[in-house]
């Protein structure tokens, strides 16, 4: 008995839903747009029902999961696809919802779409949460800078020390506000109030993100993260957050390939070309990452915080901790004697992703073989 399943594609925008119908075999049925209003388009796609089982996909990005969990209430199979990795044609220069759609719907049906993890609520919740925290990040360090730029048009450059936004620098950014004149006073007063309220939601948003890693399910993955060089609690929520099920990966490279941690390569005949990372999957993670490597860019020493993260954890975790220490540091001294430091620590980062994975699998022991 021949399949007759129908295959939708969808073309979400925030306004509008453009949407295509291919059976099983031979050319789209139809094409159609209606409004991005949930009853009207289940209206339409019951039409598609109509005559047999459908599957449906659309493109991850700013309209989110919404759209996926009430095409699966409604009984309709839906994949959410991978946008960077949907195939192109390269003279086709021709780009409409239309026909987005029908590439969308044709496509799947042949199977050559990677459908990306749809997160559940709570987990989509927790993620959104770490990157709110990233986002603040970003902005107290651009109210940092539009500080000291200002201050430098005036003149003032802070000499006590290497580094600014020390106890001594704010003792001296009180002494100078006096000595400025009036409207460079209301402006530099805007700056340092607009940093100081940033400052504010961040030290909020640090307080709910450690209320929510010391909850389930969070509580042992996290804490296991953390017992690692430069992985501290927003770095291990945000990875456990953003990586989601640890389990669609069964080895670590398969992980380092996720998150664009891998070489590129354009290799034909007899001649092989590798080059950079992919840089494909999780941006935010791989940022983590390279961020947590640079720490290990110094030789294992005593650290009481460090220390104290440690503390409570089972004796494979703490040895597969101890191991990450010396293997990531001997692996950038070894690597920044050959290149850059920037390439080497994105080396080390790529090895990183190893022991989060088996940390976050709760297998280190699987990592404490002896090396080959």
């Amino acid at each position: 008995m021949p399949d007759s399943t129908r295959f939708i594609g969808l073309d979400v925008h925030r306004d509008t839903i453009t949407f295509a119908v291919a059976p099983a075999a031979g050319p789209v049925e139809y094409v159609a747009e209606v409004a991005h209003d949930l009853p009207k388009l289940r209206r339409a796609l019951e039409k598609a029902r109509a005559g047999g089982p459908v599957r449906a996909c659309y493109e991850a990005g700013g309209c989110g999961y919404v759209l996926w969990r009430k095409l699966r209430s409604w009984g309709i199979p839906c994949d959410v696809i991978a946008p960077s990795l949907v195939p192109t044609r390269p003279g086709d220069r021709r780009k409409t919802d239309a026909r987005d759609a029908v590439q969308l719907a044709t496509l799947h049906r042949a199977g050559q779409l990677t459908a990306v993890h749809v997160p559940g609520e709570e987990e989509e919740r927790v993620r959104d949460l770490t990157r709110a925290r990233q986002a603040f990040a970003r902005d107290v360090h651009e109210s940092r800078q539009r500080v000291l730029k200002f201050l430098q048009l005036r003149g003032q450059v802070f000499r006590g020390g290497r580094h600014a936004w020390t106890q001594r620098f704010h003792a001296w950014l009180v002494g100078l506000v006096p000595a400025l004149a009036e409207l460079d006073r209301v402006v530099l007063t805007a700056h340092v109030a607009a940093l100081e309220h940033k400052q504010a939601l961040a030290r909020g948003l640090d307080a709910k993100i450690e209320e929510v890693s010391r909850g389930e399910p969070y509580r042992d993955v996290v804490a296991r993260l953390r017992a690692l060089r430069g992985v501290d609690t927003l770095t291990a929520l945000s990875l456990v957050a953003e990586i989601g099920d640890i389990g669609r990966f069964e080895t670590p490279r398969r992980l380092m390939g996720y998150l664009g941690l891998t070489a590129s390569e354009r290799s034909s005949g007899a001649t092989e070309r590798r080059g950079g990372i992919t840089k494909s999957g999780n941006s935010r993670c791989r940022r983590l990452l390279v961020e947590a490597a640079w720490h290990n860019r110094h030789a294992p020493r005593h650290s009481l915080k460090l220390e104290q993260r440690r503390q409570g954890l089972a004796p494979d975790v703490l040895a597969c901790a101890v191991r990450a220490q010396e293997r990531l540091h001997r692996r950038f001294v070894h690597l920044s004697q050959r290149m850059a430091s920037q390439k080497a620590v994105t080396a080390v980062a790529r090895e990183l992703v190893g022991f989060v994975w088996a940390l976050m699998r709760g297998t280190p022991q699987a990592l404490l073989a002896p090396p080959r």
